[in-house]
């Protein structure tokens, strides 16, 4: 593999983000191949972005023979079907989060992935960005004394079809899925992919699926964490991680670009990491270093970063009784 050809399954916003981003990269893979379940959003995208194929459904992108790799953009109800009609083609897969809508489903696509020796991966792009290598290393030099806890908030508020949308269940509707992934993520990457406890409660609403959801973790070694995420109130992504010595802040946690460290003697300072392009350039960047290694799974994301994940959530949503008819 020398020049890795990129397909997107779906031409939604974040697809529409994905190929600006993979555009800007000169180093890398190409655009080649788009595919909608509507011929004209097809071909419009294909226009816009420069984009030699368009495809009228999936299967046909799936089982083109000259493309690598397809970027999975659909709604996460769809990601279990639409990735396994990828593998069953050969195709390497990086696919939105929330991977899957359960564990089961996501352990089911890595199992077929391993079989079929394809390589297969979670976007979950905040993981990848520079400020949180650098985070880790403030938090490694016990900058802030041992971390105590950690507290994480994040809401927006959708309008119109949208809003239905959002909480549709036969979409896996709901803010845990939607955002809340980010929540949950963001604290495992700081405190660890394996709580001892998981305590929730969630509001659900005209839909019956969850528009506030309050999440609390307790870990072995006495650290904490509360996550709450809404869809339906203005909360902009806001995180701190409290230690013995100081605390960190986090704005804008989800797509993290600079954090502020306060000591308790007073010193204040910041650590900037800007983005390259969009943050989007990462993932897809460790996509393609893990193919042309002929890796089946990324060190930094791994299968079992998102198995955790999932876990977690599928606990949250059992205790709020909530189940997707796609389940």
């Amino acid at each position: 593999m020398t020049t890795i050809n990129w397909g997107i399954l779906s031409t939604g916003t974040i697809a529409k983000k994905f190929a600006t981003t993979l555009s800007q990269l000169t180093d890398g893979g190409k655009l080649s191949a788009i595919a909608s379940r509507n011929p004209e959003t097809a071909q419009q995208f294909a226009s816009e972005y420069g984009v030699p194929k368009a495809y009228s459904n999936y299967h046909d992108l799936a089982s083109d023979p000259t493309i690598d790799v397809i970027y999975i953009a659909t709604p996460h109800s769809l990601h279990y079907e639409n990735a396994k009609l990828c593998l069953e083609n050969g195709k390497h897969i990086l696919c939105e989060k929330s991977f899957t809508v359960n564990a089961a489903q996501a352990s089911e696509l890595f199992e077929l992935a391993k079989e079929k020796d394809l390589f297969i991966m979670e976007a979950f792009w905040t993981k990848f960005l520079p400020a949180y290598q650098l985070l880790h290393k403030t938090l490694a030099e016990k900058t802030i004394g041992e971390i105590t806890h950690f507290r994480a908030q994040y809401g927006f508020a959708p309008t119109g079809a949208r809003y239905v949308r959002k909480f549709a269940p036969h979409l896996a509707g709901g803010a845990l899925l939607d955002i809340g992934v980010y929540a949950i993520g963001v604290a495992a990457m700081i405190l660890g992919y394996k709580p001892k406890e998981l305590y929730s409660s969630a509001l659900l609403g005209e839909y019956g699926t969850d528009t506030f959801n309050s999440i609390m973790l307790a870990y072995e070694n006495g650290t904490t964490a509360h996550l709450i995420t809404t869809i339906g109130s203005l909360i902009d992504p806001h995180a701190v991680i409290f230690g013995t010595k100081g605390h960190i802040v986090l704005p804008n946690f989800t797509a993290l670009e600079s954090y502020t460290v306060s000591i308790d003697n007073g010193s204040t300072y910041t650590v900037q990491a800007p983005f390259t392009i969009n943050g989007f350039e990462y993932q897809i960047q460790e996509t393609e270093r893990c193919l042309l290694a002929k890796k089946q799974e990324s060190t930094i994301m791994t299968h079992q970063n998102t198995l955790d994940v999932m876990r977690l959530m599928d606990k949250a949503r059992s205790a709020w009784g909530l189940t997707f008819p796609c389940e």
